[in-house]
């Protein structure tokens, strides 16, 4: 075996989102020498943008110049809603931290295991700690009461509830020194309720990743590198593995840099890390990767939706509060929260359309939607323009645990290879959910009372072409009992590959049904929690023959 002098590094971490900022912290304290490889970059809180308009620093896209927060891909099933910079999706999630039902933890894909629910039991109460989970969302105003009201008109409101969220309600706008560490994190600031959460948050009141493990993890000397792209981990034939990297947005090669480490946790979000597992495998720089990879890949199976009235009264205050504060559920498996964007935030509304049935041919559907814009123009006009529009409407975000997936795989496109994906296991991954469209009808109808003002449920440009919208993209590298069934054993090793570890969304086994980021912090928390300390014996029975 290679000795421990020929590594630069004991472990390497591709990404610092949920996965890699436990793994970071965790490793750190047992001792490990610890890099953190970050595509994006790195951030204070004067440095997000004060709106989505501010494109440079909201969008991600390097190679244009802009290296923002919101990273959006695309495949021919999904249009994906994800994150980018030093804390990962927590720099522009919703802080919204819900534990999944009993479904999630009975799925056939892992329930013969363990059993996840008692045994994650502990890590989900870590999670929550270090998150600073406020169980319920303390404020009300019109958009809690039109929630309530519309699960009331849809016959469910005994599952009402205020969402558990991850934000500093101290006094709004006054700093204070650290209040969950000991005064070993940094200092925070009140939540104001300027409902800018997913734009990147200001004022210092969300509870991201750099207020908890990520600077926590760098008092106890893990290093975090930004703006460095992983474009290769290459297994040696001693043991360890070789991890080049590039500037991100670097248009040429110079710059790139290669360094070796004993293992390596991939924690690059489940697109970034699904990138590296297909090419790596194709390349044969990891070559015993399972059959397996992008297989029971997850949307959660979504659709955003939503509500949006012409103008706006004085009391309808839509865009006061932080981005998500409620929820219901439609049936027993459909979930429906409500999003907002502060004032001045209007840039996503370029994504909303006129709704029309999902289970019509597209030309059909094309059709109804020219038809409803021509029976009443002006208000088409005033409905779907940008102005004020995050002042104007509730967005709809729908999510159920039904059992479907897609499978991605690797295709030449212009002379390089790109994800592509096929409809998988299970039910087909819906391009529409009629419960989301009962749901934004029963808001909208709710905000039309509310503010007594013309209002109208609403779609999205890429639901009316049957491409449904997730900003939970989840799975290809899952938890399974063997490669035959899953990339990744119980403790998320990768089959074949023992010192390679995937701890991030792409290892997460079925739809939770619920936002996933308390979820990934848990299975991260439980899989460090199996690994030695430096210089102690590994407990961790040796991983079973990949063949």
């Amino acid at each position: 075996m290679t000795t421990a002098s020929a590594f630069d590094e004991d472990v390497v971490i591709v990404g610092s989102g949920f996965g890699g900022s436990v793994a970071a912290l965790r490793l750190a304290e047992k001792g490990y020498r610890v890099r953190v490889y970050e595509a994006g970059r790195r951030f204070e809180d004067d440095d997000f943008a004060k709106t989505n308009w501010d494109v440079r620093r909201y969008l991600w896209a390097p190679r244009l110049g802009c290296f923002g927060v919101q990273r959006i891909h695309r495949l021919p099933h999904v249009m994906i809603l994800a994150g980018a910079g030093v804390g990962g999706g927590s720099l522009n999630y919703a802080n919204t931290l819900y534990q999944p039902g009993t479904a999630f933890f009975t799925d056939r894909q892992w329930r013969d295991l363990r059993d996840w629910e008692h045994e994650l039991a502990p890590h989900y109460a870590t999670a929550k700690r270090m998150l600073g989970v406020v169980d319920q969302y303390p404020h009300t105003g019109p958009v809690e009461r039109i929630m309530s009201g519309a699960a009331d008109d849809l016959g469910v409101a005994d599952t009402f509830r205020r969402a558990p969220v991850g934000v500093w309600f101290g006094k709004p706008g006054e700093r204070v020194a650290d209040p969950y560490f000991g005064g070993e994190g940094p200092d925070r600031t009140g939540c104001t309720l300027c409902g800018n959460c997913m734009v990147g948050c200001r004022v210092g009141a969300k509870n991201t990743l750099m207020k908890n493990y990520l600077p926590l993890a760098e008092r106890r000397g893990a290093v975090i590198e930004p703006l460095r792209t992983v474009t290769e981990v290459r297994a040696l034939a001693g043991g360890g593995f070789a991890v080049t990297t590039r500037r991100s947005g670097s248009w040429l090669a110079r710059g790139r840099r290669t360094i070796r480490a004993r293992q390596v946790v991939l924690a690059a979000g489940t697109w970034g890390t699904q990138q590296l597992l297909h090419r790596m495998r194709a390349s044969g720089a990891l070559p015993s990767i399972s059959d397996a990879v992008g297989r029971l890949t997850r949307t959660n199976s979504e659709a955003l939706d939503g509500a949006v009235a012409t103008h706006v009264p004085e009391r309808l205050q839509l865009a006061r509060g932080i981005a998500i504060t409620s929820s219901f559920h439609v049936d027993e498996r459909t979930h429906v929260e409500n999003v907002r964007y502060g004032p001045g935030s209007n840039l996503m509304g370029a994504l909303a359309s006129i709704m029309v049935p999902g289970d019509a041919s597209l030309g059909r559907r094309l059709g109804l939607l020219v038809r409803r814009a021509l029976r009443a123009p002006v208000r088409q006009i005033r409905l779907g323009s940008l102005r004020r529009w995050s002042e104007r409407g509730i967005i709809a975000l729908v999510m159920q645990t039904a059992d479907n997936s897609l499978t991605l795989s690797l295709r030449r496109r212009f002379g390089r290879s790109v994800l592509t994906s096929a409809q998988g296991h299970g039910e087909p991954n819906p391009s529409h959910l009629p419960q989301a469209h009962r749901a934004a009808e029963a808001i909208a109808r709710r905000v039309q009372q509310e503010g007594g003002v013309t209002t109208e449920a609403r779609g999205s440009w890429p639901e009316v072409f049957g491409v449904p919208l997730t900003a939970h993209f989840l799975g290809g590298a899952v938890i399974s009992e063997s490669p035959a069934s899953g990339v990744i054993d119980e403790f998320h090793r990768v089959w074949g590959h023992p010192d390679l570890y995937v701890v991030d969304g792409a290892a997460v086994p079925a739809n939770p049904g619920v936002n996933p980021s308390l979820t990934i912090t848990a299975l991260a928390e439980r899989a460090l929690s199996y690994w030695p300390r430096v210089g102690e014996v590994d407990e961790r029975p040796a991983q079973r023959s990949a063949t």
